[in-house]
């Protein structure tokens, strides 16, 4: 039930053995900051095999519990009911529901932009599970779990991750390999869009906001603050990481391709390497297909050259005393530093830089190394705010001829917003 100007947004984010749920109230358009959720729930069901560990915060309060579960789908009932029944309860039931707002990996050729969902949507996104096996199939059983648990009068909407990167250029979409191959779909796509859709606008607004990208000289006497910057990175930098090439709000260039297996170096993927690689792999090393996944995804990047794990923070504990581990940090920078450069190319010159996601908002000591070797782009910190950075604020020193943001993605938000501008 919605009542004029107001709109109910669940938003629910599923991975491979998680999912996040927010419930918003917006009362009017949405904001530039993200209200606080008045609910929010995640699932986790890879700890442990046929049991899932729930949270739930509402009401000034969190919930924890366990559940026995046969199959992902099922947790969503349980997660769901909590938003209107027990001490959790912040509406009267589904029907409060005006609309629910679910991440997809994939959308391919087919989708690009954000789709509200019908039979002949939910076929199309299973067309690409082959492309994001790990994704694309567990989000389409929660668009049909939702379906049964808030009944078919609330609708539903799909926001994209390849969606921001379907203003890619097409000579960057395609791969050189025979052109029969993108007839099939094989093509750059890109991913982390939502994340580098809402960065690159936020970013745009908080330079706007102090004066854009030669803030400083406005300060000391222009008649007027110049425009937000035109030619932005945004780097998302988590366990999965991916750089976008931003043009006036639009993605021109991105590091991830045809899979989120393309461009950095990340957590425990490989990021780009040689193909002669794998087939060297197969022809005198026995690799099947199988195999090859499990190395590339699972055990390469940060764990695959320390050998000791993919987290960044476990990598700076031991780089001091592990030859290794500071060998895959240097790699992780010297790779990063490369393809921003790469990106830098693409835009014709850089006026800002964007940390994001958990290495990017949380690691001084990577944004220091790398914007150390982008001073010839005129590149530089200010290293006390790099040391202990607010979110969303410019961490560059004033003589930086490029601005260096820490911004906090909310890609729940963006999936909100997403919501909000179908409906309306």
């Amino acid at each position: 039930m919605e009542v004029a100007g107001r709109m109910n947004i669940l938003v629910l984010n599923g991975g491979s053995s998680t999912l996040k749920a927010t419930f918003r109230r917006l009362n009017g358009a949405p904001p530039p900051v993200p209200p606080a959720p008045l609910w929010n729930a995640q699932a986790d069901w890879g700890r442990q095999p046929g049991k899932a560990q729930i949270r739930v915060g509402a009401n000034g309060q969190r919930f924890e519990r366990e559940l026995d579960i046969e199959a992902p789908a099922a947790v969503l009932q349980p997660v769901l009911e909590t938003l209107w029944r027990g001490p959790s309860k912040v509406i009267g039931g589904p029907e409060d529901i005006g609309v629910v707002g679910h991440r997809v990996v994939h959308g391919g050729h087919a989708f690009q932009q954000t789709a509200r969902i019908t039979p002949e949507v939910k076929d199309g996104i299973r067309r690409y599970v082959d492309f994001a096996p790990e994704h694309n199939r567990l989000e389409l059983e929660a668009i049909e779990a939702a379906e049964q648990v808030v009944g078919p009068a609330v609708p539903q909407v799909a926001v994209f991750d390849t969606a921001f990167h379907a203003t890619l250029p097409f000579y960057a979409k395609v791969y050189p390999v025979p052109y029969a191959w993108y007839e099939r779909g094989v093509a750059r796509y890109g991913f982390h869009g939502i994340s580098h859709q809402y960065v690159s606008r936020r970013a745009a607004e908080i330079l706007g906001r102090n004066g854009g990208a030669a803030g400083s000289a406005w300060q000391h006497g222009q008649a007027e603050p110049p425009a937000p910057p035109q030619r932005m990175i945004t780097c998302h930098l988590g366990n999965g990481a991916s750089l976008a090439a931003v043009c006036g709000g639009k993605s021109i260039d991105t590091t991830m391709g045809f899979t989120p297996l393309e461009g950095l170096m990340m957590g425990t993927r490989s990021g780009s390497i040689d193909p002669g690689i794998l087939i060297y792999a197969v022809r005198h090393r026995g690799y099947g297909a199988d195999q090859l996944d499990r190395v590339l995804n699972k055990e390469s990047g940060l764990k695959g050259v320390s050998g000791i794990s993919g987290d960044m923070r476990e990598i700076l504990a031991a780089r001091d005393t592990n030859e290794r581990a500071r060998l895959a940090f240097d790699i992780y920078v010297y790779r990063l530093v490369r393809e921003i450069g790469g990106m830098a190319a693409s835009l014709g010159g850089l006026d800002a830089l964007v940390f994001t996601a958990g290495i990017g908002e949380n690691c001084a000591p990577l944004r220091q190394a790398a914007c150390e070797r982008l001073g010839f782009l005129g590149v530089q910190l200010d290293s006390g705010k790099n040391a202990a950075p607010e979110m969303d604020t410019d961490i560059a020193s004033a003589g930086s001829r490029v601005r260096v943001l820490v911004v906090h993605t909310e890609e729940d938000w963006e999936i909100a917003r997403e919501c909000w501008r179908m409906m309306r």
